[in-house]
């Protein structure tokens, strides 16, 4: 299982959030990229970028951080955060993504994100599926919809798609363990490679999550409160 530290990003520092509030937020770095340093320092490979801003905004805002990040470390970046169009997806790839999280835009416009399939290939298009009670949460994580969150999944998967982040966001920055219900009910019913995200608090979360069968793990607050240190982290590298 691939090991997936977290950025997220408001005014161009290292923040989280807790279950998505805006409002609660917490600064832990004004450096992101002296953070994505230490991650790589640490023998991790991967990245997942979450331009907060630009899911407000609807655009693409950070991607000279993405750009700084990808062009001074070697981590392999999934980044999401307002994607929205065809030019944000180039925006993203040509500042050094190696994947892009196509989330509220896979609610409304399914055949925008159909078209990035056939353009991109399936490895380079992640579905971001968020779930508030088993539903579609969008607009980062401030509407919900009444769409089964596997059922959606799924549909993507006919479609060709092959990554999901899925992220449960009661869970999200609470550190009260991770959804492996979910994940379990996913991996039954969609042929795809799930990465987990969410409520990761300590090893055995990880540990859990690999017997599940995901095929990620993101870990955001665990790491920034200490819960997890990136030396332990090191030796799943």
């Amino acid at each position: 299982m691939r090991i997936i530290p977290a950025i997220d990003l408001i005014d161009g520092k290292c923040v989280r959030l807790t279950r998505g509030d805006y409002a609660l937020q917490q600064i832990y770095n004004p450096d992101p990229l002296e953070v994505a340093k230490a991650f790589e320092g640490a023998g991790l490979q991967y990245l997942h970028l979450v331009d907060l801003d630009g899911a407000r905004a609807r655009h693409i805002v950070h991607h000279k951080i993405l750009h700084d990040i990808a062009t001074r470390t070697g981590l392999k970046i999934d980044f999401g955060g307002g994607i929205k169009s065809s030019r944000d997806v180039a925006l993203a790839f040509e500042n050094g993504a190696v994947q892009i999280t196509a989330g509220s835009i896979a609610v409304t416009d399914s055949a925008l994100v159909e078209e990035w399939l056939g353009v991109y290939g399936p490895g380079k298009i992640i579905l971001g599926a968020d779930s508030r009670s088993g539903f579609v949460a969008t607009h980062g994580w401030q509407r919900s919809t009444q769409r089964p969150v596997v059922e959606f999944i799924g549909e993507y998967a006919a479609k060709g798609m092959s990554y999901v982040i899925c992220t449960d966001i009661s869970r999200d920055g609470m550190l009260q363990g991770c959804s492996a219900d979910l994940y379990r009910e996913i991996l039954l019913e969609c042929p795809v490679k799930l990465i987990a995200s969410g409520g990761v608090s300590c090893m055995e979360d990880l540990l859990l999550l690999e017997k599940t069968g995901c095929e990620g793990a993101i870990i955001g607050k665990a790491l920034y409160e200490n819960k997890i240190t990136l030396k332990e982290l090191s030796l799943l590298c």
